[in-house]
């Protein structure tokens, strides 16, 4: 460690951040990666599935109020040192579940805790974007969707070699708790607060713009819950893929996602964030659209990539505006957003399943794409 206490502060608070998000994507890719098997073992179908997914987003959205006045209470740094490890302790506690009635409470709790992970890391990279003075924002983000695509890398590697969902999650639990041991100390011990007559206000609700800045994101977390949790499903049922291309979908999204992310900065800078919002929704729809016009492979993981491109930069950049918010703590205001965008997740999983079910997956993935374009749509009317 002589060497990394070698760097500037500011960099190696941007490095401990950048863990954290690899952590939190790392985690949530070892559950998304293998809810196919989770599926077979319980003997779900997709109305089924659907029912049980929705535990997740329940428990998120029970979490944003209390995760938010949390974080603006006692800190990010408190906040995530407890949050960031109960949350892998809970991946252990779905890769356990063999009874059908344990699922949505572990569902729940593994949402809930990865709730006030993710408020608490978000809070961390809108400070130390603060600290650099320009757009880093989406990087981080892609150091998420990097752990994703290393997660689903790790899942084929697991799924391939017969390895349960249990020894597996006990794999990445380990690797988890290494990093944040390595990287605790080095966090923000400060999170940014508006001036002090801002401060003084006591509670504030949301402004237009923080509750449209939720609505942009709400229509790309629909479509990125729906990348996460059916992606597999659609490749499997629709595509009838072999066993070893059922996780294809899913990477190509993930692989996409984290290289729009890295250069998301880049072109904000150049063209400015909210084109960057308008060009992104038509990406999603463009994307999901090919996948259901043309359900071959090549056409499927084409549409996957662009669905990856167009919802990379639309929840950093809301969440880099929410931190900007002249009313309220960083934590309270980007905890506002997620509030509303985590309806989406709310809504995404659970009408994908319903819709399969009466109809077909293809049709629940064209009602995706229309919603998709929320975001281009509501991007012109945020004030700036």
């Amino acid at each position: 460690m002589g060497g990394f206490k070698s760097f500037s502060q500011q960099r190696q608070h941007r490095i401990a951040v950048s863990v954290y998000f690899f952590n939190q994507g790392l985690v949530f890719a070892s559950w998304a990666s293998r809810i196919p098997d989770l599926k077979n073992s319980l003997g779900l179908s997709v109305a089924g599935l659907g029912s049980m997914l929705f535990f997740l987003p329940i428990g998120q959205f029970c979490a944003m109020t209390l995760s938010g006045i949390t974080v603006s209470k006692y800190g990010s740094k408190k906040v995530l040192s407890i949050a960031a490890i109960m949350y892998p302790a809970m991946l252990l506690c779905v890769g356990a579940t063999h009874k059908l009635w344990q699922l949505p409470i572990v569902l729940f709790l593994l949402a809930f805790c990865g709730n006030f992970a993710s408020l608490g890391t978000n809070t961390q990279g809108v400070g130390v974007q603060k600290l650099y003075g320009k757009s880093i924002i989406a990087s981080f983000h892609g150091i998420w969707s990097v752990a994703g695509f290393t997660g689903g890398l790790i899942s084929t590697i697991m799924v391939t070699n017969n390895i349960s969902p249990f020894t597996h999650y006990c794999f990445i639990f380990g690797i988890v708790l290494i990093m944040i041991f390595l990287m605790r100390n080095y966090l923000l011990p400060r999170d940014t607060e508006p001036d002090d007559t801002r401060r003084n206000r006591g509670f504030v609700l949301p402004d237009k713009s923080l509750v449209i800045l939720g609505f942009i994101a709400l229509g790309s977390s629909v479509c990125e819950g729906t990348m996460f949790d059916w992606s597999g499903i659609y490749f499997q049922k629709v595509l009838i893929v072999p066993k070893d291309l059922i996780r294809l979908g899913y990477m190509a999204f993930f692989f996409a996602m984290a290289f729009g992310r890295f250069t998301a900065d880049r072109m904000v800078t150049r063209f400015g964030i909210y084109k960057m919002l308008r060009v992104s929704g038509l990406v999603i729809f463009t994307g999901l659209i090919i996948s259901v016009i043309f359900p071959y492979i090549p056409t499927a993981t084409l549409g996957f990539l662009l669905v990856g491109l167009g919802t990379s930069c639309v929840i950093p950049l809301c969440y880099g505006l929410a931190g900007k918010s002249e009313n309220m703590h960083p934590g309270l205001a980007i905890a506002s957003v997620a509030s509303v965008s985590f309806m989406g997740i709310l809504i995404g999983p659970p009408l994908i399943g319903f819709i399969a079910q009466a109809v077909s997956l293809r049709l629940s993935f064209t009602v995706i794409a229309i919603l998709g374009l929320t975001t281009t749509v509501l991007s012109s009317r945020i004030k700036h």
